[in-house]
């Protein structure tokens, strides 16, 4: 049986930039940066505590699913990133020049925020 989710995928147009971004100021430690055939590479991030990586992947011609592979580079992430206390994430990482699309609000969900990574993706960010 499926005992939890090893990894999801965002595609971005540079990964050496991604890393930075999430490894400098999101904190993510690396987990794998390896070659994956011509043209293709590897990045694998995850939080300090996660059991689940991100990987950063840049689309190559040769792989299925290019085209669409591309246009989904700086549009809305389909993952959400937990975080203890919103307002005090919101502050460090503005300190650390993040681009908020929102700030921290209150929802009938608990507390809600949007940040940008540097292709524009808006990933969501929540606490209780």
């Amino acid at each position: 049986m499926i005992t939890r989710i090893q990894s999801v995928t965002m595609y971005v147009s540079d990964q050496d930039r991604a890393k930075a971004f999430y490894t400098q100021k999101l904190g993510f430690a690396e987990r794998m940066d390896a070659p994956m055939g011509p043209d293709s590479r590897w990045v694998e991030l995850a939080p300090g505590s996660g059991e689940t990586s991100l990987v950063l992947m840049k689309p190559s011609e040769a792989m299925p699913g290019y085209d669409l592979a591309r246009s989904m580079i700086g549009t809305w992430a389909t993952f959400i990133f937990a975080v203890a206390d919103i307002n005090a994430t919101y502050k460090e990482l503005t300190a650390r020049g993040v681009e908020f699309q929102d700030a921290p609000s209150q929802q009938p969900w608990g507390w809600w925020a949007t940040i940008k990574d540097p292709d524009g993706n808006v990933i969501g960010l929540h606490s209780d």
